[in-house]
């Protein structure tokens, strides 16, 4: 049995029970063009509009074109001339769209790869198209937040609204997830944050038993501040409860 035979298809989500999905653009990178199809017709029900390309060049083609350039990207590890992987590492350089991992590869060393890589989310095939669905409409919600204050930690002013974030003012450059995260640990700054919510802020669904998805978009996270400034708010981990989120103190202090 092929794997796209192995994915069942339940009868989508009515519309009117859905948030609203026009205008929010889909790509899917996968070297199945039988996959590929299946995937698009569903999401196109859920009123997703949805193109497919099966190679990691097509895939940077279409971020390079102002005017197909997807707001998501659904990428597979497997594909052939450049894979996932290294797609994934040269699309980084330039752009900050979701990307969520879909591969065969589903062991928990290649999640944590991808994650790294700076996928925002990762999903093993075959998977339920109702669990894709749903994961896509998580990146959709968080690229339109409610308003809210505009969090300041120390030298660290994050917009919510326009999704970005300046240490010392100079930009932060961060995934989907990422600036998420970000945002969660600073409108809670001085207070632990615990994982399940900082999981359902980040990635937008509940975390799973033995899930180390938010541990390698901390890391990155913390990684990236520390390289952007010395003055840059510090993400502590609090053993058995979260993170918390501090501003170091002032040298000589």
């Amino acid at each position: 049995m092929s794997r796209t035979a192995e994915l069942r298809f339940p009868s989508p989500v009515p519309v009117s029970d859905a948030a609203p999905s026009a205008s929010f653009r889909v790509l899917i990178a996968d070297d199945d063009r039988e996959l590929c199809a299946l995937l698009a017709d569903y999401l196109r029900l859920e009123q997703f509009e949805v193109a497919a390309v099966h190679d990691g060049a097509a895939v940077l083609a279409r971020l390079g074109d102002a005017q197909r350039c997807p707001d998501l990207l659904i990428l597979d590890i497997g594909m052939p001339g450049r894979d996932g992987l290294e797609t994934l590492r040269e699309l980084r350089l330039h752009h900050q769209l979701p990307v969520i991992m879909l591969s065969a590869r589903g062991e928990a060393e290649d999640r944590v790869v991808g994650l790294d890589f700076g996928a925002d989310d990762y999903l093993a095939k075959p998977c339920l198209p109702r669990e894709l669905l749903a994961r896509v409409r998580a990146q959709q919600r968080r690229r339109t937040p409610p308003a809210a204050e505009n969090p300041v930690v120390g030298e660290l002013h994050v917009h919510a609204a326009a999704r970005r974030a300046h240490v010392a003012g100079a930009e932060l450059q961060l995934t989907a997830a990422e600036f998420s995260l970000l945002l969660a640990l600073a409108r809670h700054a001085g207070r632990v944050v615990g994982k399940a919510e900082l999981t359902r802020a980040a990635l937008g669904r509940e975390i799973e038993l033995y899930d180390r998805s938010l541990d390698v978009h901390v890391s990155r996270l913390r990684r990236k501040l520390c390289e952007l400034s010395p003055s840059a708010p510090v993400i502590e981990a609090v053993r058995g409860a979260g993170y918390l989120m501090v501003v170091p103190p002032r040298p000589g202090a």
